[in-house]
């Protein structure tokens, strides 16, 4: 079983590990896209002013551009602790006991518009980068694109995606039966249905925090529907996506 978790561009300062070692990275064949793109990044760092409209900073997030310009000296911690923001407050890795924290290891990925796919506990340090930034010679959708989905492709078992919209784009899940999308929804009283965006994020963190303290074991889409409503989720199939891409799943909030 995999969790495919979304970055958030919030992140916490400082960290207790050595800088950023590329090696020390889940998914080894990444590494050549991982050193391409931290190298451009760090370039693009030396010139303030890009920086800034690259991606997109206002001018209360100048301090980004000094952390790009520093990924390869600045401490390290791991990536699930990094991440803040509303999905990830709800998850409060930080909180997590040993085992919750083993299992997350083995089962959490988070997709970084930098770095690929990283495991939950991978050491990396604070960066700014989202899926919709330029980088000068890089298109980050092109870029990821084929890398990702050969690494998705190659995992087995059953593959949760927790991710925005715009990260499944840069590395699109396998389209098959033991592969699913998330999709937050909320039901009104005369049964319509829509999207949530604030409380989607949050949902997802809450459910991947059950998850990791759970630690069930599933296999197939029947077993994640069964569990997550003996977990005090509502979580049915969505609509048909197509042959080319993963089943939805909504889980209603």
């Amino acid at each position: 079983m995999l969790l495919l978790l979304p970055p958030s561009e919030t992140k916490r300062d400082g960290g207790p590990g050595a800088p950023l070692s590329l090696d020390a990275l889940s998914f080894d064949g990444l590494r050549e896209p991982r050193e391409q793109l931290t190298s451009a990044l760090v370039d693009l760092a030396a010139d303030h002013d890009a920086t800034m409209r690259a991606l997109k900073l206002g001018p209360r997030q100048a301090a980004e551009v000094a952390r790009n310009r520093e990924l390869a000296t600045a401490p390290t911690m791991p990536a699930i602790d990094r991440y803040t923001g509303v999905l990830f407050d709800a998850l409060d890795a930080p909180t997590l006991d040993d085992a919750a924290r083993e299992f997350a290891a083995r089962t959490v990925i988070v997709h970084s518009a930098l770095f690929g796919l990283v495991g939950a506990l991978d050491p990396i340090p604070a960066y700014r980068l989202s899926h919709d930034s330029r980088v000068p010679g890089v298109r980050l959708k092109s870029f990821w694109r084929d890398h990702l989905a050969g690494v998705l492709e190659r995992e087995p078992g059953l593959i949760i995606d927790l991710r925005s919209e715009g990260y499944a784009e840069l590395g699109p899940a396998p389209a098959r039966r033991d592969s699913v999308y998330v999709r937050v929804v909320s039901i009104d009283g005369a049964g319509r249905k829509r999207a949530l965006n604030h409380f989607n994020k949050q949902a997802k963190g809450r459910f991947t925090r059950a998850v990791l303290a759970r630690r069930p074991e599933l296999a197939t889409v029947d077993d994640l529907i069964d569990w997550a409503e003996v977990e005090g989720f509502s979580m049915r199939l969505g609509e048909d996506r197509g042959a080319t891409q993963p089943r939805e799943v909504e889980l209603v909030a």
